[in-house]
């Protein structure tokens, strides 16, 4: 195994042949990955809820885990650079500033991460992969 998780990701995903089959899904196809893929997230945060609930902290750890292979596999999937994507976000959210949200209820005292004047969102125009193809 590797410390990259996009990498190890990417390469179960050529490993069972998902990439090939995916490379030949026409838009239909690529909306309804989309549908699957949302639906997979939200069994993986169910998982998590399970877990949480009955107490079990092994289900915990494998739901979280399973959460972001599913996340970083459909970047994957869709053709997306998920080494660049992260990097624009996490530069972005470096940007942030510690602060209160009010919106948002916070009773364990950590800061939240503010958008300060003139904070830009990242850009992905150019690296969305198959997702323009998805929408168009």
């Amino acid at each position: 195994m590797s410390k990259d998780w996009f990498h190890d990701v990417a390469h179960m995903h050529e490993h069972y042949g998902f990439k090939n089959k995916v490379a030949d899904f026409d838009r239909h196809k690529l909306i309804e990955l989309l549908r699957f893929r949302i639906d997979f997230i939200e069994e993986e945060l169910n998982e998590l809820k399970r877990g949480y609930i009955s107490g079990e902290s092994t289900d915990v750890v494998d739901a979280l885990i399973d959460l972001c292979v599913v996340a970083i596999g459909s970047l994957d999937l869709f053709g997306v650079d998920a080494h660049e994507a992260w990097d624009r976000v996490h530069d972005a959210n470096m940007k942030k500033e510690p602060g209160v949200k009010h919106t948002r209820p916070n009773t364990l005292g950590l800061p939240d991460l503010i958008k300060p004047l003139g904070w830009r969102s990242p850009e992905h125009d150019d690296n969305t992969g198959r997702l323009d193809e998805t929408f168009k």
